[in-house]
């Protein structure tokens, strides 16, 4: 979707953000959970001393229009993204505004998970299924089973228009034949609520606001570690699964540095960071956190990515019919 921004908006945002830019050497822009985007940098300041990160989060949309805003200031703050997908990353590709970087680490990464000019490589596999609460009558199994009268409005779920995620999620169910749009339809007409991102899907459900959600895996995983009534669940259909890419932006100014960020979360003790984190690491041969199934037991729905750039604007558009209000 086309974000069209002022130019004083763009001076204003590189204004607030100056002072920290100009005192780092190196400027992240990414949508991971602020805790685990703390600690990726943090990883990568210890295995780079000499290198000062500052980093900003926000969803993948906001920072898209928050980067869209800076570059038509002329000042673009962000030297390296880490956000929720690769259709975002391809259209920066497309419009020139990516650095091509051949990563020595992409040697232990299946070539499907990166691209082969070298304009983004994929970091983790983060999937959405369904999180429902141990106190519901129903225990779901199937995407089917949120249209079910058993689940009438008592569903939650992100919207496209907040989650990055959200947005690869419903495009790739709307490729299946069993699903479709008309799933998200009937969804709506079931009383579905989409609204916001991720955390508050969970919010809602933990709490048993809501019984069931769409959600990415690694969150109701994590607090059902820690005690909370979930249970997640991987849907017969398949699940869909963005892959957290990272690329530089062709305007950096630190590109030495931002080179060294990309082969770091690549790197063997990059990755292993995110397994601590509790994701599924991307690179091959890697274990799963605790809590996930065995790796060739998660089917994973195809995703054309060049299509779904393709159809972006008309598949929001879509799913705004069905959820207007919401």
């Amino acid at each position: 979707m086309k974000t069209f921004v002022s130019a004083f908006a763009g001076l204003l945002a590189v204004a607030l953000f100056s002072g920290a830019a100009t005192a780092a050497d190196l400027v992240l822009y990414t949508s991971q959970p602020n805790a685990d985007a703390q600690a990726t940098v943090d990883g990568f300041m210890a295995a780079n001393p000499g290198i000062k990160v500052d980093w900003v989060r926000d969803g993948t949309p906001q920072i898209i229009a928050k980067l869209q805003a800076e570059m038509q200031a002329g000042a673009p703050a962000a030297d390296v993204l880490l956000i929720a997908d690769t259709v975002t990353l391809e259209r920066l590709k497309e419009a020139g505004k990516l650095l091509a970087y051949k990563s020595p680490e992409a040697a232990n990464y299946d070539a499907s998970l990166y691209d082969a000019d070298g304009y983004y490589y994929s970091t983790k596999l983060i999937t959405t299924g369904i999180v429902y609460n141990t106190a519901a009558s129903m225990k779901p199994a199937s995407w089917q089973d949120l249209v079910k009268p058993e689940a009438k409005g008592l569903v939650a779920m992100p919207s496209p228009l907040a989650s990055g995620a959200a947005l690869i999620h419903a495009q790739t169910l709307a490729g299946v034949g069993s699903l479709g749009w008309d799933y998200y339809k009937n969804l709506a007409d079931n009383g579905a609520i989409a609204s916001g991102g991720n955390g508050a899907v969970l919010k809602a459900v933990a709490s048993g606001e809501k019984a069931y959600g769409m959600i990415v895996d690694y969150m109701p995983i994590r607090e059902k570690a820690k005690g909370a009534p979930l249970e997640f669940v991987f849907p017969t259909e398949g699940v869909s699964a963005v892959t957290e890419p990272v690329g530089i932006l062709a305007s950096t100014q630190h590109a030495d540095a931002a080179k060294k960020f990309v082969d770091y979360v690549l790197s063997e003790k990059g990755q292993e960071g995110f397994l601590k984190l509790g994701y599924i690491p991307a690179r091959s041969g890697t274990p799963l956190p605790e809590g996930f199934p065995a790796r060739d037991s998660i089917k994973l729905l195809p995703l054309n990515a060049a299509a779904a750039l393709k159809n972006t604007d008309q598949d929001l558009k879509t799913f705004s019919t069905y959820f207007k209000s919401k």
